[in-house]
């Protein structure tokens, strides 16, 4: 890290400490607030990259690079959510499974962040169930840094890994792909729920209601086939 750089980490800190102290005062009734409601995010010099495919987390902090992590990610069929999220939760010490520190991110469709893990040989690699793992030490020295409300956003295609087909969905699951589905559907007609990337009956339904219209078997599982039939692949 040459000198500048290290300046600018160190102010960089400093600054998040001040922050992190003063939301700690001010904010605890409001550690789960939704994402929709101001909290200090315009105040944080850091955002975070993620980039699941190179297993990599990089700060930034007034946008300059200032640390790059190896991290692991989803595996395809528990994907890590692509898309801009911000951190809305600080804990320590959830349990070894986590490692000593999480901060949460505000996914819409279920309960993802970044931790430490007890599982080190997982690292680099995609073996979590979506959450993004880092090595303990890691995790510390990020959690020092990072103030509630900073920006995250993780790279990639909402249907995974542009080398592989997308993953058949069905009831029961979550995630963006699904929430695309959704959008689909309902542009076509055939859904009228909430477009929350939660797989459940509504969209099962709507599912099996455009299926029988495709005169496609009505098993309620999104296939290769649906996606083409949606023109999400070709």
């Amino acid at each position: 890290m040459n000198r500048t750089v290290r300046r600018l980490f160190i102010r960089a800190v400093a600054i998040a400490l001040l922050i992190g102290s003063a939301a700690g005062a001010a904010g605890k009734a409001r550690t789960y607030a939704e994402p929709s409601l101001p909290i200090v995010s315009d105040h944080s010099i850091f955002t975070i990259e993620v980039y699941p495919l190179r297993h990599q987390l990089i700060v930034r902090a007034q946008g300059q690079r200032i640390k790059t992590y190896t991290i692991a990610v989803g595996n395809p069929s528990t994907p890590t959510p692509v898309g801009e999220y911000q951190v809305v939760y600080k804990g320590e010490n959830w349990g070894p499974s986590f490692g000593p520190r999480w901060l949460g991110l505000n996914v819409p469709w279920g309960n993802y962040g970044i931790h430490g893990t007890n599982k080190p040989h997982s690292i680099g690699q995609h073996l979590s169930h979506g959450c993004i793992r880092m090595r303990n030490h890691d995790v510390i020295e990020l959690y020092k840094m990072i103030p509630i409300g900073t920006k995250v956003t993780i790279y990639g295609h909402v249907l995974g890994d542009p080398n592989r087909d997308p993953r058949n969905l069905a009831e029961g699951d979550v995630g963006g792909d699904v929430q695309l589905i959704q959008s689909r559907l309902k542009s076509a007609g055939y859904f009228q729920g909430s477009c929350d990337g939660k797989f459940g009956y509504s969209t099962t339904a709507a599912l099996k209601k455009f299926q029988r219209d495709q005169q496609l078997p009505e098993n309620g599982v999104v296939s290769i086939e649906i996606y083409e039939k949606l023109g999400l692949f070709e």
